[in-house]
């Protein structure tokens, strides 16, 4: 008799999975023919909290760097170096002077996993989450955004001031250390 019964389970069980995808069959397709039908910012399809392509807005950035140590996939390379005494002093948003200057600010999308960690360690809010979700490229390199503000010129003559004010510092501390072992 339990021959019979698992017999019966069985078949009943392949019915009702038929009967569910016969339903399924017939009913009115969701997928929608994107993006002639369908634009999902256009029509409002996307939820409020998605987390689509990362904007960095530099005039917010101080180039601290704390995005780049919060990214779990190493997406963020920052390097900034120090305004030297002299030098023109870069602006924040609301007109406060910041005291470095970011000479290199690369995001790699091929790498970024859109996590949000970025955003929520920015101390100066700099960094935001857009709507915008369709940047697919052919060539990887393409993938990698550039927010510095400054030019690769501008960047290396920024250096090359650090350079110069460092060993013109080292050079004055050597000269003070000097005259202090001279007078002892």
């Amino acid at each position: 008799m339990e021959y019979f019964k698992n017999i019966f389970h069985a078949l009943y069980t392949i019915f009702v999975g038929m009967k569910i995808t016969g339903l399924h069959l017939f009913e009115k397709k969701v997928t929608m023919q994107y993006p002639d039908l369908v634009h999902p910012i256009r029509d409002g399809l996307l939820p409020p909290t998605e987390r689509n392509r990362i904007a960095v807005d530099m005039d917010r950035c101080n180039g601290c760097g704390s995005c780049a140590r919060a990214c779990p996939v190493d997406a963020i390379d920052v390097e900034m170096i120090r305004v030297v005494p002299g030098d023109e002093v870069p602006l924040f948003y609301d007109g406060t002077p910041i005291k470095t200057w970011v000479t290199k600010y690369t995001l790699d999308f091929a790498k970024c996993c859109f996590c949000g960690l970025c955003i929520e360690a920015c101390p100066t809010q700099a960094n935001r989450m857009t709507p915008e979700f369709e940047y697919s490229e052919y060539q990887r390199d393409k993938l990698i955004y550039h927010f510095e503000r400054l030019t690769p010129e501008e960047a290396e003559e920024k250096k090359r001031k650090w350079d110069a004010y460092q060993a013109e510092k080292k050079k004055a501390d050597a000269a003070a250390k000097s005259q202090k072992n001279e007078t002892k």
